[in-house]
């Protein structure tokens, strides 16, 4: 999915449409088991979008190796969805009747028979078996037993400047299987990986930020430049702490005592221990007990290069120190995954269900919906589906590239923030005043223009769009019930009359220009290992945040898990209104806002020089953050009535 750090670090950001599977999203029912022939059900959304007669380039060698999972429906998939709406929808008499992780998989996992059946299948077809879990059967061997398999020709297919093995036509399972089968994955090799949703750069260079800086939003003008919107502007905050976060979003007297909240990125970084205590002292954060922190960690990690994995150290980072900065006495489970690579990052998933390691769990990565397949999408959704029915909630970053079009030349929403069963994360820039006092926010959208040569104004004012919280409409996941009736329909229908999701549902603090403060082990010039701290941004950032406050919220409610927190933000919005949140718009102030940066040349001293620029607030590409819902910040940020809100009464 997505990778982009080396760009982000000094706030700048980090495609074929996929057809619209009706209503199979709204559930999450997967559309996978419609009759092809009286023998064979058909696994529908197995054949890419991209492979197309005009891009086909010929059948692939049948000595060509294919590496593919087989998931699993489980014994009754469509129950499974029903029960993962009714048991998080407050209106419905299930509602919290959650299941344990061994309940939910004798009630809706894979059946013993029919594991046995899928491999009997694909051994039968000369396929290896190579795996096996409660959520699919993995498989190794060449095209010729793949396609007996899975009754499809595997060709090759152009993809952009490379070529991609892909199924000719949908793939297949034997009608004797009964709808064993969810959905294959792997039939194409296309990259299916992730990247972090961060403003951050790799901890194995050092980065800084220079100064002067504000200490809270407004502190330190920066008199000596140029004034923009016809005012002089203050100087970007050197990065907000716990203590100014929890004031923004009405912590109150929660801490988040007896809450567990997990994470999940690839890889793991080797100094975050040390790294977290060290920042927790340095800001007044409460001190990590014994056993608070923990780590998930698979025995090998694979494509460190590719992915680059030391660029992931600094995202864990980032999650663990939010986490605990805004919700102090949480239990934080750290879930690293083999590799950025969606199989790797589902498994990731998986142990946190499977385990229930957690109620709440925060994920700051994706990719662009176009490079999102409908049979992984199938696959995430039964994860979440699963999360769901156990109480398990989980919130994804909405993305750092707005709507994507400066960055794809398409108009799309990320994934899996897209999926109907997940809470998607957006984005704020945030003014917390003296004394800590919530101020304003603006969605988050940057314009950045440089100080003229001469120092008497910014070159091209207000300059071009640099990054911006992720969000639209999608154009693959049918429009969820709990966005129906709240989300305006010019939202809803804008690609399809019958409606789909519209990203995202909650937002917080996101712009790296009113950042947070983090802080890390990185590299130095002079190749010596050394803890620092610098500001960052980005919906990475906004995610853990968000996961952190709903700690809070579970504690407020006795601890009872708020497990799939959606049709809860939806109906809070629809009753409570801005007595919970914060209604974000572009302009709180009634004129333009904008805060003035210096940055090193070469990212950690002046040795180089200095970059002075001007940074615009509240200009998200096309999208918009507006009174009411909008695709920028969903239904707000939370307020001081946000938390108290859970309690029951």
């Amino acid at each position: 999915m997505r990778s982009n750090r080396a760009a982000l670090r000094a706030g700048a950001s980090m495609a074929a449409t996929l057809p619209m599977i009706a209503g199979a999203l709204a559930l999450g029912i997967p559309a996978a088991h419609a009759a092809e022939s009286p023998t064979r059900d058909t696994l529908a959304g197995t054949k890419p979008a991209w492979a197309t007669t005009k891009a086909d380039k010929g059948s692939t060698s049948d000595n060509a190796q294919v590496t593919a999972r087989v998931y699993l429906a489980g014994r009754d998939a469509a129950g499974l969805a029903q029960y993962a709406k009714s048991v998080s929808d407050p209106s419905s008499a299930a509602y919290g009747k959650y299941l344990s992780a061994g309940q939910a998989q004798a009630r809706f996992g894979a059946t013993a028979a029919q594991v046995a059946a899928v491999r009997s299948w694909l051994t039968a077809a000369g396929l290896k078996v190579t795996g096996t879990t409660a959520h699919y059967v993995s498989v190794s061997g060449d095209v010729a037993a793949a396609e007996k398999a899975f009754g499809t020709q595997l060709h090759n297919y152009t993809k952009g400047a490379k070529t991609y093995r892909a199924p000719a036509q949908t793939a297949s399972a034997p009608a004797t299987l009964d709808g064993a089968v969810l959905t294959v994955t792997g039939l194409d090799n296309a990259p299916h990986k992730a990247a972090s949703k961060d403003q951050l750069p790799p901890p194995d260079a050092v980065f800084k930020n220079a100064g002067p800086f504000s200490s809270y939003y407004g502190s330190t003008t920066a008199s000596t430049l140029p004034s923009a919107y016809g005012k002089k502007i203050p100087y970007a905050v050197q990065g907000y702490t716990g203590k100014q976060l929890r004031a923004a979003y009405g912590a109150g007297k929660y801490t988040g005592k007896g809450v567990r909240i997990a994470i999940t990125d690839a890889y793991a970084s080797p100094t975050i221990a040390f790294d977290a205590a060290t920042y927790a002292k340095a800001h007044g954060d409460a001190r990590w007990k014994t056993g608070r922190l923990t780590q998930v960690l698979p025995s090998d990690y694979t494509k460190t290069e590719e992915c680059g994995a030391a660029g992931w150290y600094g995202e864990e980072t980032l999650d663990v120190e939010a986490v605990h900065a805004v919700a102090p006495d949480a239990n934080v489970t750290y879930v690293g995954a083999a590799s950025c690579y969606d199989d790797d990052l589902l498994d990731s998933l998986s142990k946190v269900v499977d385990n229930h390691l957690a109620d709440i769990v925060s994920n700051s990565w994706g990719d662009i919906e176009a490079n999102q397949t409908p049979d992984l999408a199938a696959a995430y959704d039964q994860v979440f589906q699963f999360g769901a029915v156990e109480g398990i909630g989980f919130y994804f970053s909405s993305g750092d590239n707005g709507d994507e079009v400066a960055n794809t030349g398409v108009k799309q929403v990320d994934t899996p923030a897209n999926s109907a069963w997940v809470t998607a994360v957006g984005g704020t820039s945030l003014a917390v005043g003296k004394g800590d006092k919530y101020l304003w926010e603006t969605g988050w959208g940057t314009d950045k223009a440089s100080l003229s040569a001469d120092g008497k104004s910014w070159t091209a004012f207000p300059g071009a769009f640099t990054s911006g919280a992720g969000g639209g409409t999608s154009k693959t996941v049918a429009e969820p019930f709990y966005q129906k009736g709240v989300v305006p329909n010019a939202l809803a229908k804008a690609n399809s009359a019958a409606g789909n999701r519209v990203v995202p549902d909650i937002s917080a603090i996101a712009d790296p220009n009113t950042g947070f403060r983090v802080g890390q082990t990185q590299t130095f010039p002079d190749g010596s290992q050394q803890y620092s701290e610098y500001r960052i941004g980005g919906t990475s950032l906004a995610a853990p945040v968000i996961a952190a406050v709903q700690a809070l919220a579970q504690e407020a409610r006795g601890g009872g898990a708020i497990g799939f927190a959606n049709p809860s933000i939806y109906s809070n919005f629809s009753k409570f209104g801005s007595r919970v949140y914060h209604d974000v718009t572009d302009n709180p102030t009634g004129s333009g806002l904008a805060v003035a940066r210096i940055d090193f040349t070469n990212g950690y001293d002046a040795t180089g020089g200095l970059l002075t620029s001007v940074r615009s607030l509240g200009k998200d590409s096309s999208l918009s953050a507006v009174k009411g819902y909008d695709d920028v910040t969903g239904v707000g940020t939370p307020a001081n009535g946000y938390v108290e809100s859970y309690r029951k009464r």
